[in-house]
């Protein structure tokens, strides 16, 4: 253990590792600390009930899988709903999140149009499309607004 309370072993050039500091897991590298967590929600396009239909959200969720782990990218948790998919995310500060959205999306999409083609031709038309076109992203605090608030206006005020 460290004086300074932080439990880690001595980090190698670009990598990084897990530190607990008051019971949260925050990574650090080698001039950083962070804890960089999302909630992300898709939704398929015109709100189409399609995640239930067949193993589609199966797939996806294993799509997801193998997109965010090439990107670095770790999911905590992922849960389809009939129309829309939620992931509690955590990265890496040098991660792009607008270019892993979009790699995941046009991912999933391709391969779930390859396997599913008959159905998706019924929901879809001919329009190969799968999500809608935005989506919805939010970082996740370890404290309520009010505590940070608080913590920042009351810094100095005791020394």
């Amino acid at each position: 253990m460290k004086a300074d309370g932080l439990n880690s072993a001595s980090p190698k050039r670009g990598s990084f590792c897990i530190i607990t500091f008051m019971n949260k897991d925050y990574k650090h590298g080698h001039r950083h600390k962070f804890l960089l967590r999302y909630h992300l929600i898709l939704v398929c396009k015109y709100r189409r009930r399609i995640l239930s239909a067949n193993n589609i959200s199966s797939d996806i969720k294993t799509l997801a899988t193998q997109i965010s782990d090439s990107h670095n990218i770790y999911i905590h948790y992922m849960e389809a709903d009939k129309d829309h998919l939620h992931l509690m995310i955590e990265t890496t500060p040098n991660i792009n999140l607008s270019d892993f959205v979009r790699t995941l999306k046009s991912y999933t999409t391709y391969h779930i149009w390859e396997k599913y083609t008959p159905y998706l031709s019924k929901c879809f038309w001919n329009e190969r499309t799968f999500w809608s076109d935005g989506y919805f992203i939010s970082s996740i605090g370890e404290v309520s607004s009010d505590t940070l608030k608080h913590y920042i206006e009351n810094q100095g005020k005791n020394s």
